[in-house]
């Protein structure tokens, strides 16, 4: 491990072939009451012509980070029938789709033969892994990055496992 960890930020900036990025939770942290997803709840839709109102400023890191040629895909490993979490996080993926990310999406049943990590992840052109750790309710509880050889090959392993078996996003239908 280097005496200097780089931070996620110098991980995507310094990426130059492939950023994964596999999420395996049904809820993340969710405000109800207020933010984005309780807008959701209440009726708010993304306008496709309306890029502007888009998730920012990640839309804009994505679309910066996939013009300089790196690849990125996004896994999700979902529980059917899915959580309210997941039926608002699918019916935003076309802005991720619009920056340029890659998106399918996996049942939970389909992954039972995975080797899979016990946390999300980001893996930066199969050298870096970045951790996201998160409590029970969703909370994001910190993160961990790591240049650990058998780190980076269980990820990209698991993570090229869930790619092939997943649905891209504009033939997965929730329900």
């Amino acid at each position: 491990m280097p005496s200097s960890v780089p931070t996620f930020d110098e991980l995507l900036a310094g990426c130059v072939r492939s950023a994964v990025h596999l999420e395996m939770r049904d809820a993340y942290a969710v405000d109800y009451e207020a933010g984005p997803f309780a807008a959701w709840r209440e009726g708010f839709r993304y306008d496709p012509a309306d890029r502007a109102s888009w998730w920012r400023p990640w839309l804009d890191l994505m679309s910066e980070t996939v013009a300089r040629g790196v690849t990125v895909r996004r896994a999700r490993i979902v529980s059917e029938p899915v959580s309210e979490y997941i039926r608002y996080e699918h019916s935003g993926t076309f802005t991720n789709i619009a920056a340029g990310e890659q998106v399918r999406w996996l049942p939970r049943r389909q992954a039972s033969t995975i080797a899979l990590p016990g946390n999300d992840f980001w893996l930066f052109d199969g050298r870096w892994v970045h951790w996201n750790h998160f409590a029970g309710d969703g909370t994001s509880m910190g993160e961990e990055i790591t240049d650990d050889p058998a780190a980076a090959r269980l990820c990209a392993a698991a993570f090229e496992e869930v790619w092939s078996r997943a649905v891209p996003h504009e033939r997965y239908e929730i329900y």
